[in-house]
């Protein structure tokens, strides 16, 4: 395709950019939509996948037919296969009337399905015999429907390790993942987080009916350097606020470095290592220090049980030196039990001391569970907003039906 084509494309969508990856993914798109094949679109969070089925539609012979984006993470599992299939009256309580399903209703379109990672494992076997036959069941019912629809997929999730957890079916993998197009994130576009400023900018400033905002050149270099966790999504966000509160319609880099969420984790303690440099939010970093921290205990643990067996036996009497100074990294955390010196003679004593060690032991490893770490994340982000649970989900980074499916899993409706 030559570039004024794909200009024409960019206006035409609204896409703006000349990144090289973005125009690849364009002409990918562009040249598989004749075909009916199937198409995985991947790419992280808010960097624009949603254009791509678009028109993927719009140049195919399908153009006319129905187009429905569906996004899967946010339709509960208990609905999402009456939603996608149909059901038949009566197939399950609420079920008052037949319902078509999109299946059905974009016979002869498009149907995108987006996170389509977090579909359930039933639902990824109904899906995969639509792709191999075109045939599908709704819900309570025992025949065969037949629909001809093109499937436009995308996920932000990693669907190789989804498979090697079990989370995902290889087989379905492979049939989604006929023609792959990957989405840059922000950060690898380099003058095009400009553009895309520039454009928000004009956007906002007619929507509000003011001047429009504009960079310094400091301001621009740092926006160009900051990683962009949010891609694009959080860009336009940004320009927004600062659209609406900044009384000065030039930015310098000053300002514009209050409205960019700094990473805490740089200046976390040396505990967390290089490994914290490669985490995405600071809940894997949590969940990284607890499984650090109970690795830590197990070993302890495993000490003390030796050295208290080697004393009930009367084998060997270990030193007080020795044994602190194997023990000694523990000291470092408030959380660890607290080490009793093994030579100080309480032979009555023995046992019970075990024991409460042990428990102490036991109670630690309890209170790192990290199902209750995510029980109470999920708990106080409820409750900060006010039980509005598509804003919890998006402030734990998880899709609406995995929270919907957690909060049921811990007793938190």
């Amino acid at each position: 395709m030559t570039a004024s084509e794909l200009k024409q494309v960019k206006l035409r969508f609204g896409i703006i950019g000349n990144d090289s990856a973005l125009m690849q993914a364009i002409d990918t798109a562009i040249q598989v939509a004749p075909t009916d094949l199937s198409v995985l679109i991947t790419g992280e969070s808010g960097v624009g996948k949603e254009f791509f089925p678009q028109i993927i539609h719009q140049y195919s012979s399908r153009k006319h037919g129905q187009y429905i984006a569906v996004n899967c993470g946010a339709i509960p599992e208990g609905t999402i296969d009456s939603e996608l299939f149909g059901h038949q009256k009566g197939a399950f309580t609420g079920a008052i009337g037949e319902r078509e399903g999109y299946f059905g209703e974009a016979n002869g379109g498009t149907i995108f399905l987006d996170e389509v990672g977090e579909l359930p494992s039933p639902t990824q076997a109904r899906l995969l015999r639509v792709l191999e036959s075109g045939e599908f069941i709704r819900v309570g019912s025992s025949t065969v429907e037949k629909t001809d629809v093109r499937i436009v997929a995308a996920t932000n999730v990693n669907l190789s390790e989804a498979i090697a957890q079990g989370r995902f079916r290889e087989d379905l993998y492979y049939r989604l993942n006929t023609i792959p197009i990957q989405i840059p994130a922000l950060r690898k576009r380099g003058e095009d987080i400009v553009l895309l400023f520039r454009k928000f900018a004009f956007d906002f400033a007619e929507k509000y009916r003011m001047p429009a905002v504009q960079l310094s050149e400091e301001a621009k270099e740092l926006l160009m350097s900051y990683p962009w966790p949010g891609n694009v999504r959080q860009l336009k966000n940004i320009t927004e606020q600062l659209s609406i509160i900044e009384t000065d319609r030039e930015i310098s880099k000053d300002i514009l470095v209050k409205y960019l969420p700094q990473k805490q984790h740089k200046s976390l303690p040396a505990i967390f290592g290089s490994k914290s440099l490669g985490f995405e939010n600071e809940r894997e970093i949590l969940y990284q220090v607890l499984f650090d921290m109970r690795k830590d205990v197990t070993e302890l643990k495993g000490i003390v049980h030796k050295l208290m067996t080697e004393r009930a036996g009367d084998k060997v009497t270990p030193s007080s030196e020795g044994f602190i100074s194997e023990a000694r990294p523990v000291e470092q955390s408030s959380m660890m039990p607290t080490i009793i010196n093994p030579t100080i003679e309480q032979p009555k004593k023995t046992k019970k001391h075990t024991a409460e060690i042990e428990d102490t032991e036991e109670y630690i490893e309890e209170s790192l569970s990290l199902e209750d770490v995510e029980k109470e994340m999920i708990r106080k982000a409820l409750i900060k907003h006010k039980g509005k649970r598509k804003d919890a989900a998006k402030d734990l980074e998880i899709s609406e039906r995995t929270l919907y499916r957690k909060i049921k899993r811990y007793g938190l409706a």
